[in-house]
């Protein structure tokens, strides 16, 4: 029966446990453990011993489970069959996983079923290899990213559907809208993977949402985006559904044509309509008419046209319409004065004026006295 002198394992990283394929060994066997590595030598089912990294004698005195199990000679090279597992510790964070099939989520904000697909990557690492191989690997020879992958198909899958159905819920958005909330929902997402992996000795470094999408050519998916389409079209002319009905209604009836009598009926169903739709259209128009042409006309305060509200001057009468009709004017600087100054605040200017001639009070800016005449000097105007 050989004896195994020397046991190493440098495979892939991607393989997270190995099983030495001889299970007959012998002490004194060397056993290399790297860094990123631990050995867990098995019999019956029972952890003999973890090796950490570094270079390991099988031996009675290193592993005192074994020669209790085995009735082996102390110092003696003796054979003895024992299964010898090599644990991969690195972190993994390149693991793909995707639904294989379109998920059905009901979209909160319009109630319709849509179907999604998403995928991403998350990262592992094994944090307690004894609960990783008693637990999950069992009798594999070999575990690697595609069997991990396979092993928690259903987990992620059941996950991906609940959280992102949860999280609409919660943040009361649309399924169409779900692609701006990728970073939040990784987290989401993580948080509730992390418990079912960690039973398993496995550790959830991370974990990716990198796309949601939905079929363009699913009927639902169509129907949801031309209903949106319809909506935001309507926002932007100003009417609702129902006047979107109505203004139908009465194009179906306008188009009627008929023979014989029948011309006389849709003049009767055109006149009850008329009388049963007319104020409610009227008002209808009369509101878009107002809703566009109140917010862009103002009036002229001296003239009181009509004008463009933008407009400062009035296209009318030239004046100013920022300023007030009851305001009179600076006979030094032409400034616009409230009338109840008695002094210009741009030059100072006294505003109370008196006649030369016969001293009296003279209120705005004439030219002439008008007691006298006397013409009034001064005055720029």
């Amino acid at each position: 029966m050989p004896i195994v002198e020397v046991v190493k394992y440098n495979g892939s990283p991607d393989v997270f446990a190995w099983k030495y394929p001889n299970a007959e060994l012998g002490t004194w066997t060397q056993l290399i453990v790297n860094e990123s590595q631990e050995a867990i030598l098995f019999k019956g089912g029972q952890a003999l011993d973890v090796f950490q990294s570094g270079r390991h004698t099988l031996s009675t005195n290193n592993i005192p489970l074994l020669s209790k199990l085995m009735n082996l000679p102390f110092g003696g090279r003796s054979p003895f069959s024992a299964e010898l597992w090599y644990i991969n510790k690195v972190h993994s964070l390149d693991i793909k996983w995707g639904t294989p099939t379109p998920i059905q989520i009901q979209d909160t904000k319009f109630g319709v079923f849509v179907p999604v697909r998403s995928f991403g990557q998350f990262g592992i690492k094994i944090e307690e290899a004894k609960k990783f191989l008693v637990k999950l690997v069992g009798t594999l020879p070999i575990f690697d990213t595609e069997t991990l992958t396979d092993y928690f198909k259903g987990l992620y899958v059941t996950k991906v559907k609940d959280s992102i159905s949860s999280y609409l819920v919660k943040k009361q958005i649309s399924i169409l809208d779900i692609n701006a909330y990728i970073d939040e929902l990784s987290t989401y997402m993580k948080e509730r993977m992390e418990p079912t992996l960690d039973e398993y000795g496995i550790k959830l470094v991370n974990f990716y949402v990198n796309d949601i999408s939905i079929p363009e050519n699913d009927p639902a998916v169509a129907q949801l985006k031309s209903a949106l389409a319809k909506r935001a079209e309507m926002d932007i002319m100003g009417y609702s559904y129902q006047q979107e009905r109505s203004f139908d209604t009465m194009d179906t009836a306008a188009a009627n044509e008929s023979t014989g009598m029948a011309p006389f009926m849709g003049v009767g169903m055109g006149l009850g309509m008329g009388a049963g739709l007319g104020g409610a259209m009227g008002s209808q128009f009369g509101g878009i008419a107002q809703n566009m042409n109140a917010t862009e006309q103002k009036e002229c305060p001296f003239c009181h046209k009509s004008i463009d509200k933008t407009k400062r001057f009035c296209s009318e009468c030239g004046a100013d319409t920022t300023a007030n009709p009851d305001d009179i004017t600076c006979g030094n600087c032409n400034s616009k004065v409230p009338k109840d100054k008695k002094f210009c605040p741009e030059c100072g200017t006294s505003l109370i004026k008196k006649c030369p001639k016969c001293d009296i009070t003279v209120e705005g800016n004439p030219k002439f006295c008008p007691d006298c005449g006397e013409k009034l000097g001064g005055n720029k105007e």
